[in-house]
């Protein structure tokens, strides 16, 4: 007797399925492995000369596996004088992780929200004498140089002329303000009604500890009660724990915007994240 096929089980489409075996085929070799992971924490690159010799490797191997994976977009080659220089494609710091999570079936359903969220941590509509707070924690986040193109923190008449005002919270911790987030319209045509750009920063010294996760939960429902269909946001490719945070939120990666800005004169992607309202 033939088994019965699980309803619930799902099946890549089969042009992503085929982009992620070419990606995993790559690096099905344990020396291109570790080629890529030099080239990864080399943040301002490294010559073919210097992988050859870190990885005790003749040049011309070093060569074909620098192809390889340029061929697939792990790394990018240009010459600095008579120098080969290898760099990372800050693309694939979020491509990779999201084909495995794809392939294992980590992105579908997509949560609702986070569901484990600290108990002592409250998060509230935010409130006029919150604006100090709300500010100071803004310009923590910008000095990590990952959260924002912004390097001169808004005033709180840009910010508050900007922002939805039922759609934007606090989180208390003892009670201090520990983190904030809020949504700004992306368009003022009618047809975008229901699309926001979200943003959400939690205070120095108090990351990893599941505000971000409360802040989320609370700024998605509250969103999704007030019939905004879509929120979107966009993530430097490096800010590895917003990405995690999002995608736990249901946010699902849109693409990745290359070179989009500039922040102290060097070049930046981000990726583009979007969510649609679990209520239609």
């Amino acid at each position: 007797m033939p088994l019965a096929t699980s309803p619930a089980a799902q099946v890549l489409p089969d042009a992503e399925a085929a982009t992620y075996a070419e990606w995993f085929a790559c690096l099905a070799e344990p020396t291109r492995v570790r080629l890529l992971h030099a080239v990864a924490t080399a943040p301002r690159g490294i010559t073919v000369g210097a992988l050859t010799e870190l990885l005790g490797i003749s040049q011309s191997t070093c060569s074909h596996h620098v192809r390889k994976l340029a061929d697939v977009g792990f790394v990018q080659v240009h010459k600095e004088g008579t120098a080969t220089v290898v760099t990372i494609n800050a693309a694939c710091c979020a491509g990779l992780p999201h084909a495995a999570d794809a392939v294992m079936g980590m992105l579908a359903p997509r949560p609702c929200c986070p569901a484990d969220v600290p108990a002592d941590v409250t998060v509230r509509a935010m409130r006029k004498e919150d604006w100090p707070d709300v500010r100071r924690i803004y310009g923590e986040g910008m000095a990590t140089g990952i959260a924002t193109f912004e390097t001169t923190v808004p005033s709180r008449s840009v910010l508050d002329a900007k922002w939805i005002p039922a759609q934007r919270w606090v989180a208390e911790l003892d009670g201090a303000v520990v983190g904030w987030a809020a949504a700004t319209p992306v368009s003022q045509r009618e047809c975008y009604s229901g699309v926001a750009e979200t943003s959400l920063y939690v205070a120095e010294g108090h990351r990893g500890r599941g505000i971000g996760k409360a802040l989320i939960r609370k700024q998605v429902m509250a969103a999704d009660e007030a019939g905004l269909w879509t929120l979107q946001t966009s993530v430097f490719t490096a800010n590895r724990a917003s990405l995690a945070l999002h995608h736990s939120a249901g946010f699902r990666t849109i693409g990745i915007r290359e070179r989009i800005a500039q922040r102290d004169g060097v070049w930046h992607d981000t990726v583009f994240l979007e969510r649609r309202s679990t209520l239609g």
